[in-house]
């Protein structure tokens, strides 16, 4: 392993944890605000919320997803990284997966 492919692998790895950062503190965010009647605000301002949650969703499982990708072809050509590169799949499908479910009880407690 040089040390640019470890500086790679390192860079990846930061690179999926900042990019779960955003979407979770929204979450959290929402969350709390709904304890302040964000559910009895204008719909345009559930809207807003909503939208801004599923972009900041969106935009954080691709990066997610893609990073993966490239961590699963880094780790394919060193073999240094194969213990921590076969959970790579949960980064893949389930923190998305996560983030619908808990996008969707949003939903429900903004809008139902």
């Amino acid at each position: 392993m040089t040390s640019q492919t470890h500086a790679h692998w390192l860079e990846l790895r930061k690179t999926i944890v900042v990019s779960q950062m955003a979407p979770t503190a929204l979450l959290i965010t929402t969350v709390a605000l709904l304890q302040f009647g964000l559910a009895d605000t204008d719909l345009a301002v559930r809207v807003a919320a909503a939208g801004i949650l599923l972009a900041s969703g969106i935009l954080g499982a691709l990066v997610q997803f893609q990073t993966a990708a490239e961590a699963e072809k880094l780790a394919a050509e060193d073999t240094t990284f194969t213990s921590s590169a076969r959970w790579l799949w949960v980064i893949k499908y389930v923190t998305p997966t996560i983030f619908v479910v808990i996008f969707a009880a949003l939903m429900v407690a903004l809008f139902g």
